[in-house]
């Protein structure tokens, strides 16, 4: 049960982090009402998603790394959106 792969976890944290990264963008293009990208974006998740799925549902210890990776992926992704947004965009946006 505690057997874990360090290549296989590494696996799982960089896809779920990916996969975070990649909702927090569906998210922003869906409130963007970006069509297109929104369901780019949404595809990608699903495939980014499933690496995960099949690689800790064999063991549950993974599901660790899922939720560390799943963590990272958010916190960058809306470190990189935020970073994006300068006072000029911010004050165009609040006029719309």
């Amino acid at each position: 049960m505690w057997n874990v792969d360090p290549w296989l976890s590494l696996g799982v944290f960089l896809s779920t982090a990916a996969t975070d990264a990649v909702y927090v963008m569906f998210n922003a293009a869906v409130s963007a009402r970006r069509r297109v990208p929104a369901a780019t974006w949404s595809s990608v998740w699903y495939l980014l998603s499933a690496f995960a799925v099949i690689s800790y549902t064999k063991n549950w210890v993974y599901v660790i790394f899922a939720a560390s990776g799943s963590w990272v992926g958010a916190f960058l992704s809306m470190t990189l959106l935020r970073r994006s947004s300068s006072p000029v965009d911010l004050d165009r946006r609040q006029a719309n």
